[in-house]
């Protein structure tokens, strides 16, 4: 049964997810582009805000590309590269750790002001408070993992990891049976991880799609260019 629940988990739901993910995301964006938003409450509490959003926007941007180096660069370009895993292993732990801490701290702060803060509640959404408590539980999740990595510093664990994410999206059928034997909490944190992926296409999350990276090459100043005026008749005078 064991067995049977690990690859309906981790053989299969990945591909439910990534399906969802990718044609919601495009269904989304053709059906309801109005709704393609973040839906910021920034005139509410703007402090808070500004704080809660800096530290978990950095903090979970430093995680997410960190997965996505980690677990699907080709473990070969590790080893010609020379990084061991066990340097590798270190790494994702402190760098993993110390931006952990601040998405979460800032995810706390920004569930904090979205639950208690009566106005910022009226016209917050059901989604986006279960999406937020949702990530702050997949970064609590992903900060009880570090304790057991650390007993695991050679990195061998870690690879089974990587074994698994290249597997999925190599179509290896066996790619299950590489988390069959981890602890519990990677487990969950996996689950919880593609569970957010599944529900992406309905939550404001999508707005992550269109960042506007524009903005970080703009000039530092705007051209106000002045209206035309139409040319005012004139009266000529009937003698």
């Amino acid at each position: 049964m064991s067995g049977y629940l690990n690859t309906l988990f981790f053989g299969i739901y990945p591909y439910i997810a990534l399906v969802v993910l990718v044609v919601g995301t495009i269904v989304r964006y053709d059906r309801e582009p109005y709704t393609w938003r973040s839906g910021s409450s920034q005139l509410l509490r703007r402090k808070q805000l500004v704080w809660g959003s800096v530290l978990f926007h950095v903090g979970v941007l430093v995680i997410f590309f960190g997965h996505l180096i980690g677990l699907l660069t080709p473990i070969e370009y590790f080893d010609t590269f020379g990084i061991s895993h066990t340097f590798k292993q270190g790494l994702a732990v402190v760098a993993g750790g110390i931006a952990g801490i601040a998405a979460i701290i800032g995810a706390t702060l920004l569930a904090q002001r979205r639950l208690f803060d009566a106005r910022v509640r009226a016209a917050s959404s059901s989604s986006d408070t279960l999406i937020i408590l949702l990530l702050w539980v997949q970064l609590a999740l992903g900060l009880a993992t570090i304790p057991i990595s650390l007993q695991h510093l050679e990195g061998h664990q870690m690879l089974k990891f990587m074994e698994w994410a290249q597997g999925i999206f190599t179509f290896n059928a066996e790619a299950s049976s590489y988390v069959a034997d981890a602890s519990f909490v990677f487990k969950l944190h996996l689950f919880l991880g593609l569970t957010i992926l599944l529900i992406f296409p309905f939550t404001r999350l999508v707005h992550m799609l269109s960042a506007p990276l524009r903005y970080l090459w703009r000039p530092g100043y705007q051209v106000v260019r002045q209206r035309n005026r139409r040319p005012q008749a004139t009266r000529t005078p009937v003698e």
